[in-house]
């Protein structure tokens, strides 16, 4: 005979600590939680596609069609207008230029060795 026994002889025991649920994650643009099925991830944030915008002109972005500069998101079109306007980066997005910058670490360099 055999002393082995059978799943019908013994109930299945089930772990409590083994459970399906996953961290919150928060989208960037609205702070409400992100489901798998509508989680999409630029520069390692995490966003609804659907609030995945252009910051200029609020049109909805894919990954194929969005450029990103100093965390900010642009469509394509815009990024480039931006900066083609201004010819830089910085002026073209409403920050200092870095040759402003590099032209006040002169100055105070000057007056150190002066």
């Amino acid at each position: 005979m055999d002393n082995r026994t059978t799943s019908e002889d013994k109930p299945v025991q089930r772990s409590k600590s083994f459970s399906f649920k996953t961290p919150k994650e928060l989208c960037q643009s609205c702070e409400k939680t992100v489901y798998p099925m509508e989680r999409l991830v630029a520069n390692n944030q995490i966003f609804h596609a659907t609030c995945f915008c252009c910051k200029h002109c609020n049109t909805k972005l894919s990954l194929g069609s969005y450029a990103a500069l100093a965390g900010e998101f642009y469509c394509k079109p815009h990024f480039q207008q931006l900066f083609k306007a201004k010819g830089n980066y910085d002026e073209g997005f409403g920050r200092k230029q870095h040759k402003e910058l590099w032209q006040s670490k002169d100055a105070e360099s000057i007056t150190k060795t002066a």
